[in-house]
């Protein structure tokens, strides 16, 4: 039988309906580098995530047993009439969950479970006596035997018998942790000085600061009953009354509990916990990570004294491969493992290199991707929780590549995020061999550079919300440079307006200088950055960008703000900065009760007015009303989230629309209270720029709502939940509470306020910036987009790299003065062609 060859060249999307897709039919290609590209909320996840990624997923898990669906998470169902031809698809998310404390570099990328194999196999044991074993064919093959042969050695020189370590002994997360931190490397003391928020307070007005802590409010009458004055400040209080406080016995009393209405409930076995045997049990019960940290407050870290950091059992640092013991190793940066790779090949016997090659082979495999990727400054023993976005989508993504897949859709947000220019290049390589290998690849991201080197492209548009939804263009890069519908089109030839005029001079009269001295790769470097301009802070990942400004810099000027001392790396600090506020892009709110309303002041003023009409004063409906989130308004049966969730057992969990409110979270009966027409539910269904046309005549309102529009965001419903923003979005929504004050003497901080935004909502972000600066903001932008360089009024780029070859000034001056420079930055380099393809078409 002769196999006929498969035609099928592209998914069918036919009337998808997701969010604000508009009942869209569209075709991806397969076997191809797809990019899909628009406004931010034009539609583009909704299509990649909410429709390809979630029914490639769906459907291949569909093929596996109901036994092994029950124990992995589901997607359900997508509003899609049809899909067809679509391969089992894998996301790499553009937030990536922020790992455990116990996750490294290592562990992530899976390199360190090959160095350790490697120590086993081909490292220099030591025996109980202390005699070193020179590597050995028969060590490697003793650690191959099973039960109790394996990795039994006998010293040459005293003969003792004995257990060499294996690859699972040099897990710090299993056998080989230190028995001091238990792998953690790090080892926390209680603070005293953390204990009392405030001396100058009384018992019962907080001044215990882990009375503070869930369920030991009552901790001050305990206290009472002890006879421990508690309307007194705590300084006042004698020494044997702070006693009974800070060390009183763990006892259980007979006690009254009194509620806020006056109701007194009175047991016989109330638990008395001193200030700091709250924290001990309260860390004891944590499991959260938000209780963990608000724990984790009132303790010091500092680094393991038995294991020096490295997080392992002290007596395995006496193995060696290539003269380094295994935390040598694993603090090496990644790009000098290959080195080390080199010794220690030169120092086996020749019967091994045959093992070592295959070893090291699979070692530099998993490696080359981390490399190409930019990732070349970070090391193995790198904690996973103090990894950016963008490090931790990296490294998803070289782990992706190194299976080695075939025939998978790969769905991809935002994989851009944190890459200097330069390592861009070497994202778009990884791309292609995705490809290469057989697979097909979807991609939504701004970068201007990946997307010319996308085979197709799907431009969604033509706005944002409600005005998007729709497929705007698509075609070849090149296609879309010549389609005057296209806008990414000008960003892709070079004829869009990007560098406007700058201020003519930086004044060097009004600068903040900032001097740090040995904190990571900053070894005393001096930065000077000029007060009410617009300063970027650039360079590659690793180069000590955040080092100087998220964690020094911001810092010190909160520290002195409330008259404490500098952060230890800070050595001076000059400036006319009184106030500091960072905004990042975090997403606001952590449920879908958080909206643009309730986070703005908006809903403040929409309760109070719709409490005034006259229909609510004749049933007397006061402001709780018209709150879904107090149970005098919300509806009843969904408890005012406007969805209900169904457990279907094996199947995923279904959300279902609230069948009594039907989504608008209220009480049927609070939609009768109407201001001239509407509802307070038709207010919030109402996007911003709807709602302006209707509140003019109300200040309070009509001045959020302008704000809102100036940053961009008049296509979001008031109602809109506030975590499904995207980056962009919460930092422009964040942005907005500051738009209407004077800003002098305020530093304003932004790191990779590009994120998720097209090169026209930059455009848009820079206008707000500017109104930000012209009411007297300094302003410090952390970022890698060439187009907020181009149009800053100064530049400082660290480098010339990353880790140990980053924490150096390479650059600082206008943009406009160093792209005329020759210049050995190479942000600089990428500065001046940007200029030269936007500049010579202007």
């Amino acid at each position: 039988m002769v196999a006929t060859k498969n035609t099928v060249q592209q998914i069918e999307v036919i009337g998808a309906q997701v969010h604000n897709l508009k009942n869209i039919n569209v075709q991806i290609p397969l076997n191809q580098f797809v990019a899909i590209a628009g406004l931010s909320g034009s539609g583009k996840s909704s299509l990649a995530m909410g429709v390809l990624y979630a029914e490639g997923s769906r459907r291949y898990l569909e093929a596996l047993s109901t036994y092994t669906r029950r124990r992995i998470g589901q997607n359900k169902r997508s509003q899609v009439q049809e899909i067809k031809h679509i391969p089992a698809a894998i996301a790499l998310h553009q937030r990536p969950q922020v790992p455990s404390q116990r996750s490294t570099v290592g562990t992530m990328s899976e390199i360190f479970n090959q160095i350790r194999l490697i120590f086993s196999r081909l490292g220099s044991p030591v025996c109980p006596n202390g005699h070193r074993l020179a590597p050995s064919l028969q060590i490697a093959q003793a650690m191959d035997l099973s039960g109790a042969a394996m990795g039994r050695l006998e010293c040459p020189v005293c003969h003792v018998r004995f257990y060499a370590k294996s690859a699972e002994d040099f897990a710090f997360n299993a056998a080989g942790a230190c028995p001091k931190c238990q792998g953690t490397g790090q080892v926390r003391t209680l603070d005293p000085q953390k204990l009392i928020l405030d001396d100058n307070l009384s018992l019962q007005e907080g001044a215990v600061a882990s009375w503070h802590l869930p369920g030991r409010n009552f901790m001050p009458s305990m206290a009472e009953n002890l006879g421990v004055r508690i309307d007194v400040p705590y300084k006042e209080l004698t020494s044997h009354e702070k006693e009974i406080v800070l060390h009183g016995e763990k006892k259980r009393y007979p006690f009254d509990f009194r509620t806020s209405t006056g109701r007194v409930f009175h047991s016989e076995n109330a638990l008395y916990e001193n200030a700091y045997e709250a924290v001990y049990e309260a860390a004891k019960k944590a499991k959260s990570e938000r209780s963990i940290a608000q724990i984790n407050q009132f303790f010091r870290f500092a680094v393991c004294p038995e294991c020096h950091g490295s997080r392992l059992n002290p007596e395995l640092l006496k193995q060696l491969c290539g003269h380094k013991n295994i935390a040598e190793v694993t603090a090496l940066p990644l790009g000098s493992i290959k080195p080390w790779l080199t010794t220690l090949k030169k120092e086996l016997p020749a019967n091994m290199q045959s093992l070592a090659a295959v070893l090291m082979q699979d070692l530099t495999d998993s490696l080359q991707p981390l490399l190409q990727l930019g990732l070349d400054y970070l090391t193995l023993n790198r904690s996973g929780n103090t990894l950016s976005t963008g490090e931790l989508q990296r490294i998803q993504l070289a782990k992706t590549l190194r299976i080695q897949t075939t025939g998978v859709l790969y769905v991809l947000d935002e994989p851009s995020i944190g890459l200097h220019p330069d390592n861009v290049h070497g994202l778009i390589d990884i791309l292609h061999e995705l490809v290469a290998q057989g697979n097909s690849l979807v991609v939504v991201d701004h970068d201007v550079a990946l997307i010319a080197a996308a085979d197709w492209v799907i431009e969604m548009g033509p706005g944002s919300g409600i005005a998007g939804g729709e497929v705007l263009t698509q075609g070849t890069p090149q296609d879309l440079a010549q389609n005057p519908q296209s806008l990414i089109g000008p960003f892709l030839t070079g004829k869009a307006t990007i560098w406007p005029h700058q201020s003519a001079t930086v004044s060097t009269q009004d600068m903040t200088t900032l001097q740090v001295q040995n904190y990571f790769n900053l070894h005393n470097i001096q930065v000077q950055i000029p007060e009410q301009q617009i300063t970027t802070i650039t360079g590659f990942s690793g180069a000590g960008k955040t080092s100087l400004i998220l964690d020094s810099l911001v810092p010190a000027l909160q520290q002195r703000q409330q008259h404490l001392p500098l952060p230890a790396q800070v050595s001076a600090l000059q400036t006319h900065l009184q106030h500091v506020v960072a905004v990042d892009a975090t997403p606001i709110g952590k449920n879908s009760r958080s909206s643009v309303a309730t986070y703005t002041n908006l809903m403040d003023h929409l309760r109070t007015l719709f409490a005034h009409q006259p229909a609510a004063q004749d049933h007397n409906w006061g402001r709780a009303y018209f709150s879904y989130n107090n149970k005098q308004g919300a509806c009843p049966y969904c408890k005012g989230l406007g969805t209900i969730t169904l457990d279907i057992q094996y199947l995923p969990d279904m959300e279902e629309i609230c069948p009594v409110c039907h989504g608008e979270r209220f009480k049927p009966e609070i939609a009768q209270i109407k201001w001239h027409g509407y509802s307070i539910i038709d207010v919030l269904n109402l996007s911003v720029t709807e709602a302006q046309k209707i509140f003019v005549s109300i200040p309070a309102i009509a001045q959020q709502l302008q704000l809102l529009a100036a940053v961009g965001l008049g296509y979001l419903h008031l109602g809109e939940s506030t975590p499904t923003l995207s980056g962009g979005e919460a930092q422009r929504l964040k942005l907005v509470k500051h738009l209407h004050h004077q800003q002098a003497h305020t530093l304003f901080v932004f790191d990779e306020p590009s994120v998720g935004l097209h090169p026209l909502d930059v455009q848009t972000l820079l206008k707000v910036l500017q109104r930000l600066k012209s009411q007297g903001a300094t302003i410090i932008i952390i970022t890698h987009d060439l187009d907020i360089m181009a149009q800053a009024d100064y530049l400082i780029d660290l480098g010339p790299k990353g880790g140990q070859a980053g924490g150096k000034i390479v650059a600082a001056g206008r943009p406009l003065e160093l792209i005329q420079q020759k210049h050995p930055s190479l942000t600089i380099q990428y500065l001046q062609r940007h200029f030269q393809k936007f500049h010579q078409k202007n």
